[in-house]
């Protein structure tokens, strides 16, 4: 199981709920991936379209990822009406009926980029560390009580600012980039508002405790580590040193 923070035994009064969304929101503040050098390279244009192909087949394997971690944490949820709620961020990422979904959006950036899209789905090409990062997530949800789990999605709260910066910034600085390819962020610009309200709220009502809350918090916490590590693992094999593990993606 993955380790939290520990609980204060001493601090005992629970925080007011101004006062637990505020630590949520300072882990974000904190730590949020936006601050990683890499991202700051993606944005600002100073990757080569090798280095682009790499975060998104890499970035891939997380976006797969998140309709399995939904559907984990709907396996253990009693209330119906928890499940009506959440289903539907599976539906955003698999689809349902027309609407193809986040994660076909997110191969028409990979198709953009030219990478076979045969080749990204299969994952053979991602760094294992990504492989390892993503798997860590689901079983963070699967593993943890339901209200700790839910809270880790809450760095959907800090989502947008970096889905504008990175639309902008990679359609200004980028050739090989154009609207149609970053259609998955400007879907979330919506999405992720919604569904971080609706777990903002659920967190808040149902961590009762201050051990429950700190909990919380540590959940964002791992989230944010996880999003970060992905983002550690890519610098190290595509910019600096430029390590490539055996069988991962190296660009032509």
């Amino acid at each position: 199981m993955t380790e939290l923070a520990p609980f204060h035994a001493h601090s005992s009064k629970p925080m007011s709920e101004a006062e637990f969304e505020a630590a949520i929101r300072a882990v974000g503040a904190e730590r949020y991936h936006d601050k990683h050098p890499f991202h700051k390279l993606l944005h600002g244009g100073k990757l080569n379209k090798g280095q682009v192909q790499a975060w998104a087949l890499n970035r891939y394997c997380y976006q797969a990822a998140v309709p399995r971690k939904d559907a984990a944490l709907m396996s253990r949820v009693h209330d119906r009406e928890l499940r009506r709620e959440w289903i539907h961020r599976i539906h955003d990422h698999d689809g349902l009926g027309e609407e193809p979904g986040g994660i076909e959006r997110w191969l028409v950036l990979t198709d953009g980029l030219g990478l076979d899209r045969d080749y990204v789905i299969s994952m053979e090409g991602a760094l294992p560390a990504t492989r390892f990062a993503v798997e860590a997530y689901v079983r963070f949800v699967v593993e943890q009580p339901l209200v700790v789990a839910v809270a880790s999605s809450l760095t959907e709260l800090f989502a947008p600012s970096i889905h504008r910066e990175r639309i902008a910034g990679m359609l200004e600085n980028y050739d090989f980039i154009d609207d149609k390819v970053m259609a998955y962020f400007k879907r979330r610009l919506t999405q992720a508002p919604r569904d971080s309200e609706f777990a903002l709220s659920y967190v808040k009502k149902n961590a009762h405790t201050r051990a429950e809350q700190e909990a919380c918090v540590a959940a964002v916490r791992f989230k944010c580590n996880t999003l970060w590590a992905q983002l550690d693992a890519l610098n190290h094999a595509y910019v600096a040193p430029g390590i490539v593990p055996p069988g991962a993606f190296k660009p032509e």
